[in-house]
């Protein structure tokens, strides 16, 4: 790693690399700090790194020589260096009434008083690794937009897929989760697609697989079939959705008798039969042609019943519980990481994500920070991993980068 240039920037600064401004670094600030940009190999911008370096300033105040004796002998006489005065305290307006202060012995705001104290103090963390990208795939070459899903596409499989999980390694997102639309023509009552090794599922996984080894994917499913074929084509964990009764356990035990005992299961645990998944029912056009999914899927009043299926999930050999949708169902969250030690995923779905871009398109609220606090607050519900279609967007805020 070779040292391309060093510039005064501000601490905790961060630039958006690219062709111009790597000839000309930019400075951010006067605050005297040192920024390095750093090359990790290749020409493409995206291997360029910016490093602010706090400790690396320069300092007005010179050494004079003496040793510790030297300066203990001074301070005993006497001689005490100058040091800056203590920092002033902030005036009142004025016009502020004079009152006595309260007699209180518990202040918690002292904790908030700083950007320093509050990060110090902070309860919940979230990093691009804690979430999980679902991206949606077709057998086409061009990228479809998805009209109730601003920001997501259709993306074809060979192209705009692979150029869209670089873009979200680049920013630390490492798992995804990927949903087909399988044509039409190919959709039976027997589901006889599941069974074919060359379909458009397992095409990609054995693509992103040879191209990025260390990817996770994890992949939803309804069948043993299908979870051996994904399995088999190198899916890291899969994931059967239709909450059946039977259905991990049929999965764990089909999976160990092919030899697949590393393929981890991520079980719908609580997926309740929400109104929340409508735009999705558009980015793969599989609106249900008759009835509804409530014989299977939670009902939306129930609190206890999350329980039981915890229970069985835990039982049958799940290894991680997922609550779905994510937000409205926050009290769900906390009652699995309470009752479970395994790993608690939640999805905060596709009406979750379009009611935040809808709120921005008419300026209601601040995109990037509702953003930000709805996944921070899956977190500290308890979720550690959270399935969201912001994930690039969300850590690209989480490297600093601007849009």
């Amino acid at each position: 790693m070779a040292t391309i240039t060093s510039v005064p920037c501000a601490v905790g600064s961060a630039i958006h690399l690219n062709s111009r401004n790597l000839r000309n670094p930019p400075c951010l600030s006067s605050n005297r700090s040192v920024v390095s940009f750093t090359k990790r190999g290749g020409s493409d911008c995206r291997n360029w790194r910016l490093v602010v370096r706090a400790g690396e300033r320069n300092d007005e105040r010179k050494k004079v020589g003496m040793s510790d004796a030297e300066c203990e002998a001074a301070v005993v006489a006497g001689r005490v260096p100058e040091s800056p005065p203590a920092p002033a305290r902030p005036a009142a307006p004025a016009g502020t009434p004079v009152m006595s202060p309260l007699q209180i012995n518990r202040r918690p705001r002292r904790n908030r008083k700083s950007p320093a104290l509050r990060a110090a103090f902070q309860e919940t963390n979230l990093s691009p690794a804690n979430l999980v990208y679902p991206l949606f795939i077709h057998e086409g070459e061009e990228d479809t937009p998805i009209g109730a899903m601003p920001g997501c596409y259709r993306l074809g499989w060979r192209h705009g897929l692979v150029e869209e999980v670089a873009k979200a390694r680049d920013v630390g997102v490492n798992s995804i989760v990927l949903f087909p639309k399988v044509p039409d023509a190919l959709k039976t009552s027997t589901g006889d697609e599941a069974y074919n090794e060359n379909g458009l599922v397992p095409r990609t996984i054995r693509l992103l697989k040879d191209k990025y080894p260390d990817l996770i994917h994890i992949l939803q499913m309804d069948t043993m079939v299908l979870s051996e074929k994904m399995a088999r084509a190198g899916a890291d964990v899969v994931s059967p959705s239709d909450m059946m009764d039977g259905r991990v356990g049929a999965i764990r035990s089909a999976l160990d008798a092919e030899g697949f005992q590393h393929v981890s299961i991520m079980s719908y645990t609580a997926k309740y039969a929400s109104a929340f998944y409508g735009p999705f029912r558009e980015a793969l056009d599989s609106n249900p042609r008759f009835g509804d999914k409530k014989t299977y899927q939670m009902n939306p009043a129930n609190y206890r019943e999350a329980l039981l299926e915890t229970a069985e999930d835990e039982a049958e050999g799940a290894d991680i519980l997922l609550v779905k949708p994510g937000l409205p169902y926050l009290d769900i969250v906390r009652l699995l990481r309470d009752n479970s030690s395994l790993p608690i995923a939640a999805y905060q779905v596709s009406g979750e994500y379009s009611m935040i871009k809808a709120g921005a398109v008419l300026k209601m609220i601040d995109e990037e920070r509702v953003m930000m606090e709805s996944l921070m607050c899956l977190r500290r519900a308890g979720a550690d991993i959270i399935l969201t279609y912001f994930a690039l967007q969300a850590g690209r805020c989480l490297a600093g980068e601007k849009r």
